[in-house]
């Protein structure tokens, strides 16, 4: 096991619980409360991976979200989980931990040729590259970029991960739990609002737990400390640590990713939460971000940032180098070499770019003002550096602070704009904020901590104010301040200086950007890469600004910045899809008289979101069409049960329902009368069909409206939006009742007989009390309620009877028994499908998404007076024509041939091309009635080629078939049964 470096004193970890983990296969130990990041550096390891197109030696550069090299593969087989952050990882015993975008070990990366090969590969070399000859890139180009390409692999397997998903609604949601984010919720949590604070690190504190300043005469940690207890005495005050608000959406709504790790899964052994926060205030404190300063091989393994390297030492006891050399351009900066020396490190030297500054160094360091670091030496680690003056320092770790960037991002999320300071040299949150949000503390651009929790206060009373929430201002606790002052110090010396550490962009590609005409920041991005991958810029970004702002002889503001889009940090593909995979990657749905079908022997099949009967075997039954075959047969013969209750069902009341349904349906409504039913057809905006379905009318105000089952969802989005959006002034009222009710089609010659057995008197089920397209409420089996409707799918005498889910197993049993005098068979989906076909009723197959009211031969449904959805697209010219492909019906001219949907018509004596193309097949089943195969189709001019001979050719079945068009009404086509 590899020696640990001692830890220094006052380190938030606890040594008295170590902890082991292996790094590349090598053995290590940490301990509890050490991220990966600062146990790599206790136990000497500064270099950690290669960079992404030169295959650079990288070292851990931050301490936070914004590290762009510490990109780690944690763990192994199917856990295996690439492209995490080191610095962002609490160690935890057993972790294996693996770099990254190396071939061949870490330490002789083969592919570190590539940064010999520098000159050939500047900003937009693929373009350049690339195109030519152009045979080259399918054979040659593109395979060797895909394998090079990406950072660390998944392993191919199923993740065991279990992901979750959590909602949250919240008074005051505050993001940010350093001291400005503990403030604030002390203050609301007292008043009693009711509270969520979220921040992204393990242990909340921010900056307080890597700073040696005091609040109260205390240290920071234990202010912070404090502060936490007392939220955890108030129950209306959450806290959620390791948890980042990446997203801000409309109408207070924000996104968050929570990871609890597999050492503390939450209550459901879920290790990663996705949230869905509703807040009606928000306060963001989240901090600031250090920037680096770009100079020639500034990206060498033991460079880092300033605050990073105090956190490293203050927070977890590491000395990132035994000889640390500062360099800066703000007083910030001179705070790591006060707080390193403080603690016995020895620190070599504080380079100053500015000329004169009243910070005090530390007895015994060298200051040296106005002076720039040059040039950098060392190969896996830093080894020396040299200044602007040729003067060479051996130092084993450079500092660098170039300024703090306030976390601007999620004010951002709505198109906001940020605006630039002069003075602190950043940018700050602009005006245009989220609606409901304030910002406080660095986020703000406030650095002095005094002054960041007086306006955090403020702000707090007043997001309480506008809630109605009584609150009083709390007293602050003394701080220790310290000064910032910053002159702007962006780029110096000569050679490749890094601004992108994780993307290799160097300033010089930002400036051979500008030369190239990309001048445009969204442009440069892409040109570049500059601010892409898993850090989005969070170091780089406004350097890159400042460096293309040079170049242009612009100001930054003027160069302007590139648009904040989520996620702030980068989220787990899987903690969106959260436990929505595999089989549950939607719901399983069961009808109300799913148990009546298993009983029954029924073979299921997902229909939607459904679980439907496909047919019901019996004994003897070895195929399922001789099942299917039954079916049809005896429910043509007698009476059969199909359950139904997969159908959309949406309810609608209100005095305007009739007006409302005109204008989403392609016909009329506005006649129909109470009591009856009518058969509708929706289009899209396009004029292409949507869905079909029914709507019976059973009061003067209450309608009721089926739809298909695979459209019952999106049907009433389309019916919402346009009742929110388009009229909003109609007195409509809607509520999906799909699973309120159980349906069942009782369908066949016997079927009015089987229901008069269980409907209550005095209702009258004969064909004069209950004609066709009939619809009431009645009673069945001495007072169940229910509804009736006299519709047909089947072509036979038919109703759809539907109670109360409820009632919906003991319904389906009741029919079979009353019915067993007239031998009621249940019948299945694929029944069903058999008798649609016989009866040509459009169904899936036909509303494809492509189809018109002309193509499915009922263009004369569509109103011609009134206007409705879809009719004024449907009117375009190139949808009228009389060579527009329109159903039909086929049967093939041999009775033994069987045909497949998909084939394609052609003319007999032409060629198998896209040119002879005249239509296709649809829906194809044989049929028990007719004997024979048979297909609904859609023929180009087929409403004028009835009788005609084609071919049906099947290229991937190899199929040849002649086949006859005939009407796509194959049983009873004057719809005599039905009426009977």
């Amino acid at each position: 096991m590899q020696v640990m470096n001692v830890r220094l004193p006052g380190a938030l970890v606890d040594t008295a619980q170590p902890l082991n983990f292996t790094f590349n296969g090598k053995k290590m130990s940490g301990f509890a409360g050490d991220t990966l990041a600062s146990a790599l550096l206790a136990n000497g390891q500064k270099l950690v991976g290669r960079s992404f197109k030169y295959h650079r030696p990288r070292g851990i550069f931050s301490a936070g979200s914004e590290e762009p090299n510490a990109l780690m593969t944690l763990h192994d087989g199917a856990a295996t989980t690439p492209n995490t952050r080191a610095t962002v990882v609490p160690l935890i015993e057993g972790l294996q931990a693996r770099s990254q975008n190396h071939q061949g070990s870490l330490e002789r990366d083969l592919l570190a040729v590539n940064d010999l090969m520098a000159p050939f590969f500047g900003a937009g070399f693929y373009y350049k590259t690339f195109m030519w000859p152009a045979a080259f890139w399918e054979k040659l180009y593109e395979p060797i970029i895909r394998k090079a390409a990406g950072l660390g692999a998944l392993s191919d397997r199923d993740d065991p991960e279990h992901y979750g998903k959590a909602h949250a609604h919240c008074d005051l949601l505050i993001i940010g739990g350093g001291a400005v984010g503990l403030i604030t919720a002390l203050v609301a949590g007292r008043a009693g609002a009711k509270v969520i604070l979220a921040d992204e690190d393990v242990r909340l504190g921010g900056r307080l737990l890597a700073e040696q300043s005091t609040l109260d005469d205390m240290k920071g940690s234990a202010w912070a400390g404090q502060a936490l207890a007392e939220l955890a005495t108030l129950p209306n005050v959450r806290v959620l640590s390791r948890c980042t608000v990446w997203g801000t959406y409309d109408h207070g709504i924000y996104a968050a990713h929570q990871y609890t790790g597999y050492d503390h899964p939450t209550n459901d052994g879920a290790q990663s939460l996705l949230w869905r926060i509703y807040a009606r205030q928000t306060l963001l404190a989240s901090g600031a971000t250090e920037r680096p300063i770009a100079f020639p091989n500034n990206d060498r393994p033991g460079i880092m940032l300033a605050g990073s390297v105090r956190a490293y030492a203050n927070r977890w006891g590491v000395a990132p180098g035994q000889r640390v050399t500062l360099f800066t351009n703000n007083d910030d900066g001179w705070r790591t070499a006060i707080d390193l020396t403080n603690l016995d490190i020895e620190v070599t030297a504080i380079i100053d770019s500015r000329v004169q500054c009243d910070m005090t160094a530390p007895e015994g360091v060298e200051v040296l003002m106005g002076r720039t670091v040059a040039n950098t030496r060392g190969r896996h680690a830093l080894r020396e550096i040299r200044l602007d003056n040729g003067r060479k320092i051996e130092t084993d770790c450079l500092a660098v602070s170039g300024g703090w960037n306030p976390n601007v991002h999620l004010t951002c999320h709505h198109r906001g704009r940020p605006h630039w300071s002069d003075e602190l040299a950043a940018f700050l949150p602009g005006t245009e904020l989220p609606p409901g949000m304030s910002v406080a503390g660095a986020a703000a651009g406030q650095f002095q901590i005094g002054a960041a929790l007086q306006q955090a206060a403020t702000e707090c009373l007043g997001a309480l104010q506008k809630l109605d929430i009584s609150a009083t201002a709390p007293a602050l606790p003394k701080t220790s301040e310290a000064s910032y002052n910053i002159h702007p110090l962006w780029q110096t010396g000569k050679g490749r200086a890094w601004v992108d550490l994780q993307n290799d962009v160097c300033a010089k590609d930002i400036q051979l950007a500008h030369q190239e005409g990309f001048r445009s920041v969204e442009h440069l991005k892409r040109y570049t890469t500059l601010g892409m991958a898993t850090d989005q810029g969070r170091t780089s970004n406004v350097l890159g600004l400042a460096v293309m702002a040079e170049a242009s002889g612009k100001t930054i503001p003027e160069t302007g910045t590139t648009i904040f889009r989520p996620p702030y940090t980068p989220v787990p593909i899987g903690a969106l899809a959260g436990p929505e995979r595999g089989k549950e990657h939607r719901p399983t749905r069961l009808t109300p008289a799913h148990d009546w079908a298993t009983a029954q022997g029924a073979e299921f099949v997902e229909s939607g979101a459904w679980m439907r009967a496909q047919w019901f075997a019996r004994p003897g039954e070895n195929h399922w069409r001789q099942s299917v075959d039954r079916e049809v047969k005896a429910t043509r013969n007698s009476v059969g049960i199909c359950d139904v209750s997969t159908l959309g069902k949406i309810d609608l009341k209100g005095r305007d329902v009739a007006t409302f349904l005109n204008r989403v349906y392609a016909n009329k409504f506005a006649k129909l009368a109470v009591g009856k039913t009518r058969y509708g057809l929706m289009l899209r905006d396009d004029g292409v069909v949507m869905d079909d379905g029914t709507t019976a009318r059973l009061s003067e105000n209450h309608y009721v409206m089926t739809t298909t089952t695979a459209n019952a969802g999106p049907v009433y989005q389309h019916m919402e939006f346009c009742l929110q959006c388009l009229w909003p002034e109609l007195d409509v009222h809607m509520n999906s009742t799909t699973d309120a009710w159980a349906q069942f089609a009782v369908a066949g010659p016997k079927s009015r007989a089987l229901l008069a057995k269980i409907v209550d008197s005095p209702f009258d089920v004969s064909n004069e009390g209950f004609s066709f397209m009939a619809c009431g409420a009645l009673t069945i089996c001495n007072g169940t309620p229910a509804r009736l409707f006299r519709v047909s799918f089947s072509g036979e005498l038919a109703y759809e009877l539907a109670v109360p889910a409820r009632f919906g197993n003991a319904l389906a049993e009741t029919l079979m028994t009353v019915g067993a005098e007239f031998g009621v068979t249940p019948y299945g989906t694929e029944a069903l499908n058999v008798m649609r076909i016989e009866k040509g009723h459009a169904a899936g197959a036909e509303l494809d998404g492509r189809n018109t009211a002309l193509n499915l031969k009922m263009g004369g449904m569509t109103g011609k007076e009134t206007d409705f959805i879809g009719k004024a697209m449907g009117q375009r010219p190139a949808m009228q024509g009389d060579d527009l492909p329109r159903m039909v019906g086929l049967k093939p001219l041999n009775s033994n041939d069987v045909l497949n949907a998909g084939a394609h018509l052609i003319e007999n004596d032409a060629e198998p091309t896209t040119d002879n193309d005249l239509g296709w097949l649809t829906s194809v089943a044989f049929s028990p009635t007719l004997g024979h195969s048979i297909s609904l189709a859609f023929l180009k001019n087929g409403h004028n080629r009835v009788g005609a001979q084609l071919r049906a050719w099947d290229g991937a079945r190899g199929k040849d078939i002649a086949v006859e068009v005939v009407s796509p009404h194959f049983y009873d086509p004057e719809g005599g049964l039905q009426r009977a």
